[in-house]
């Protein structure tokens, strides 16, 4: 019963509510049952927190409309070439604690598959296939080439992967992806390799360079709102895929650089901050960078995984929504 001064009283119980004390499981309720357990459990708990979060704060229509209109410029800034949404979602941290949460092995193991890290905003579908050995930098000048090599293995049995593919992509010295730089080649500085039975790779990059995330857009308008700088440390993106094995998307992060720290992305971790070591005896390269990645298959990676980050689960809420 609604009281004069607009306090929801509850008969029921004798006690008083400044909003609707029912409104947000009638809300939950209205799922019906031809909903999936993991979509009517998902979707609970997002109304559920939503609706705390809105009465917490008492938010007003004006501050929810602001947000709402964030949420439509980042779709229409968003292109095959830039993810605006997953760039605000980047900035909050949330693509780094659900990349946690997918790939967190719930074992103690010493060894386990390599660390992932973000996708972010910049991967492109269908980057050339290169050869071992090739470079995947073209019309730049740069005293900072770089050789890196290693292997893909197993990481419970340290044998090699026979037909893993990297997919990598840095950005130019100038701090651009080429997909924001009008005067770089197509698909600069990407490339996709394929190990053989020694699960070697090699290829040509440069050491890469800190560069700020895009902040002429919803994303730029959060952090100056928060008094944040927009800058991420150097770093390389990986994809690595191979059959039978779960992919894992991560990053190589340069220890010198000085945002190594302070990641405006909150991306970096230990196990991926490395050390590119001056080069002697290789005209094509200034420094070299050694890395092995260790992939899980998809029986291990069920097996150990916490709760809802198997492929079932995943590949089932994607189909459903």
């Amino acid at each position: 019963m609604m009281a004069s001064n607009g306090i929801v009283q509850d008969d029921s119980k004798n006690t008083t509510h400044k909003f609707d004390p029912n409104f947000t499981q009638a809300v939950i309720n209205a799922t019906g049952p031809k909903a999936s357990p993991r979509v009517r459990k998902i979707t609970a708990s997002l109304i559920q927190h939503l609706h705390d979060f809105a009465r917490e704060n008492e938010i007003t229509v004006d501050e929810w409309m602001a947000g709402l209109e964030l949420m439509n410029e980042a779709g229409r800034m968003s292109d095959n070439k830039r993810n605006e949404g997953q760039l605000v979602c980047d900035i909050f941290g949330l693509e780094s604690l659900v990349d946690e949460i997918t790939y967190k092995l719930a074992s103690d193991a010493q060894d386990e598959p390599t660390a992932t890290a973000i996708l972010g905003p910049f991967w492109r579908k269908d980057a050339p296939k290169r050869n071992m050995g090739d470079t995947i930098v073209f019309n730049i000048e740069s005293n900072d080439w770089t050789l890196m090599h290693g292997q893909v293995t197993d990481y419970k049995t340290g044998k090699p992967i026979e037909g893993a593919e990297l997919d990598v992509w840095h950005t130019a010295p100038n701090g651009l992806y080429e997909q924001q730089d009008p005067d770089q080649p197509d698909m600069n500085l990407r490339g996709r390799f394929t190990t053989g039975k020694d699960g070697k790779y090699n290829f040509y990059c440069l050491r890469p360079t800190s560069y700020p995330i895009p902040y002429d857009g919803p994303a730029g308008k959060i952090l100056r709102a928060l008094d944040r700088h927009p800058m991420r440390p150097a770093h390389i993106h990986f994809i690595i895929t191979a059959p039978g094995y779960k992919p894992i998307v991560t990053q190589i992060f340069d220890r010198r650089d000085k945002y190594i720290e302070n990641d405006a992305v909150f991306a970096v971790k230990d196990s991926l901050i490395v050390d590119f070591k001056p080069y002697q005896g290789d005209p094509k390269a200034d420094f070299e960078l050694p890395y092995d990645f260790k992939l899980a298959t998809y029986e291990d990676a069920n097996k150990h995984s916490v709760a809802g980050t198997t492929e079932e689960s995943a590949t089932g809420l994607g189909a459903k929504i």
